[in-house]
């Protein structure tokens, strides 16, 4: 006679729970990834954004310092410009004093003498004490002792050193920004490798995606805290 197996209650409640359990941990571990592939999303996104407003302020930095530089050395140009044309000046009457001289009209040497700049004036009485008419060893001239001193030169030379300044300001500015625009290379590599692991349905190869795309977000992110703010 055959018996039939009587299943008790609890052992078919049992073995229906193991076989429903069993099917979530592989979703669970899916949700888990597509989890960290959001997140990497969503940080890569914001590390985007920021750089690219860094870069922009950069560039706004790079333009405003050449547009200086550029100003600072007109200026720098025409204060040279005024010092030649003062040179020039301070050559004609100093001429003009030496052939009256030499033609003994001491009244139009004095007339040229009362007209001499100011800046002028030490650098001919250095020359005149160096009794320049019987001394062969005399400096040839006024304009080249050593006491004269152009304020519109100086003034010249300051401005393009100031020019020189800024211009390596700008190029800095420019390398900057440049930098920046670099980080974003990391940033859109992590958005492809992130994206593209939401296809993948082997989850070796999604996690391998995934840790390509933590180990470029890791490398922009610090790559961008090297960098100076704008």
């Amino acid at each position: 006679m055959a018996h039939g197996h009587v299943h008790v209650p609890h052992e078919l409640t049992e073995k229906h729970e193991t076989a429903e359990a069993a099917p979530d941990r592989p979703e669970r571990g899916e949700r888990m990834l597509e989890l960290g592939a959001i997140l990497l999303l969503s940080l890569t996104t914001l590390a985007t954004a920021w750089s690219g407003y860094q870069a922009a302020r950069w560039s706004g930095e790079q333009s405003q310092h050449y547009a200086r530089a550029s100003t600072t050395r007109i200026k720098a140009l025409n204060a040279s410009t005024r010092a030649g044309q003062l040179r020039l000046d301070d050559l004609n009457y100093f001429n003009g004093w030496l052939d009256a001289r030499q033609a003994g009209n001491t009244q139009l040497a004095a007339i040229y003498r009362r007209r001499f700049r100011p800046e002028f004036v030490p650098a001919f009485r250095a020359w005149i004490a160096q009794r320049p008419f019987t001394n062969p060893r005399a400096i040839p001239g006024p304009l080249y002792m050593p006491q004269y001193r152009s304020a519109d030169l100086a003034r010249s030379k300051r401005l393009d050193a100031a020019a020189d300044e800024l211009y390596k300001e700008g190029t800095q500015a420019k390398t900057n920004d440049d930098r920046y625009i670099l980080s974003t290379v990391f940033f859109a590599a992590v958005l492809f490798f992130a994206g593209i692991s939401l296809r993948l349905d082997w989850r070796p190869l999604r996690i391998i995606v995934l840790g390509i795309a933590l180990a470029l977000l890791l490398g922009g992110v610090g790559f961008v805290l090297t960098l100076p703010l704008a």
